[in-house]
């Protein structure tokens, strides 16, 4: 472990100008953005068009600082529904230009637009007829005179005392590559369900998750029907394990819960000789299949339930999901 007297003190700015440098890049940055969101014209529909309508996928290259951006713009267009992915400009040039098709589309990130290592790429659009998109701040340069569709960046200072580091640019790029997820998935329709289908894993793949993949089905139902006595009644909610039992009519359609709360206010010596019917709640609170299970946990919660028996159009239990299903798989 470090000592705090081993760390490194030396510093220029005080406590005061330290935080005079953030919100210095803070404001510096926001402004950019706002100019950048005045310029949105009809190249941005044009580009959104064109991902629309590409038949491959989206390839993004960018050398550098630009190369980050890039790989973060396919990331995001991948998520949301549209098939994207990072090729290196560098190792394009030694044969990944292979992994270019004609049916995809090129966006190629450059703040300057005469990064030498995007040449090779560039060219090679122009050779199959493959629609390069640019994203520059130079209209004159030679990336943006190449493009098919420009999408040109203001061209605001970088931020910091040597205005030398890629700062502003990036920033300005990466809300650009947002921008144009968010709008060809809104463009697509794109849904919750849909989002979840590319994020099965961490968090948020199990916030989107519905209550048909936690509920639990068929055999381990706690059903009754409400002329049957309570002795049997008794049995099935021990067997079960969910501390309730659901009462259906004829039908098969749930009319009633039965709970452990129910049997301690009733508890008496003729308990087990009375019918279901004459303990049950009627009209018990359900929740459909598809229900997003960070919803059902709301619920749950507004109402200090434990349980609740999942039903389908007809009324028919089709699932019950217990209160620890949802913690168990982390949605809290």
């Amino acid at each position: 472990m470090i000592a705090k007297q081993d760390l490194p003190t030396a510093c220029q700015l005080d406590e005061s100008g330290i935080i005079a440098s953030a919100r210095t890049v803070f404001d510096a940055e926001s402004r950019a953005l706002r100019k950048q969101a005045e310029m949105v014209d009809e190249n941005f529909i044009k580009a959104v068009r064109q991902i629309l309508a590409c038949q491959g996928r989206v390839i993004v290259t960018g050398m550098g600082k630009s190369g980050h951006i890039a790989r973060k713009i396919a990331a995001t267009l991948a998520s949301t529904g549209t098939p994207a992915y990072f090729v290196h400009p560098g190792e394009a040039s030694h044969g990944d230009l292979g992994m270019i098709m004609p049916e995809d589309i090129v966006i190629g990130i450059s703040n300057s637009g005469e990064s030498a290592e995007l040449a090779d790429i560039i060219g090679y659009t122009r050779r199959f007829s493959i629609p390069l998109l640019g994203v520059t701040s130079r209209a004159q340069s030679t990336l943006a005179q190449a493009s098919d569709i420009l999408l040109l960046l203001p061209q605001e200072p970088e931020v910091g005392a040597l205005s030398l580091a890629p700062t502003t640019s990036t920033t300005m790029t990466l809300a650009l590559g947002d921008a144009l997820a968010v709008a060809v998935l809104e463009c697509k329709g794109f849904t919750a369900e849909d989002f979840r289908n590319f994020h099965p894993g961490g968090k948020l793949g199990k916030t989107l998750q519905r209550v048909q993949d936690l509920m639990h089905k068929a055999n381990e139902l706690p059903l009754a029907r409400p002329e049957e006595l309570m002795s049997h009644v008794l049995l099935v909610m021990t067997e079960k394990r969910f501390g309730c039992v659901g009462i259906v009519n004829d039908a098969g359609a749930l009319i009633g819960i039965i709970t452990d709360g129910d049997l301690r206010r009733h508890m008496d010596d003729g308990l087990t000789k009375r019918t279901a019917a004459s303990l049950m709640t009627a009209d018990p609170m359900t929740m459909p299949p598809r229900l997003l299970a960070a919803e059902a946990l709301k619920i749950l919660n507004d109402n200090q339930r434990t349980q609740v028996f999942i039903v389908d159009e007809a009324h028919k239990p089709v699932g019950i999901l217990h209160l620890h299903d949802l913690l168990r798989v982390g949605i809290a």
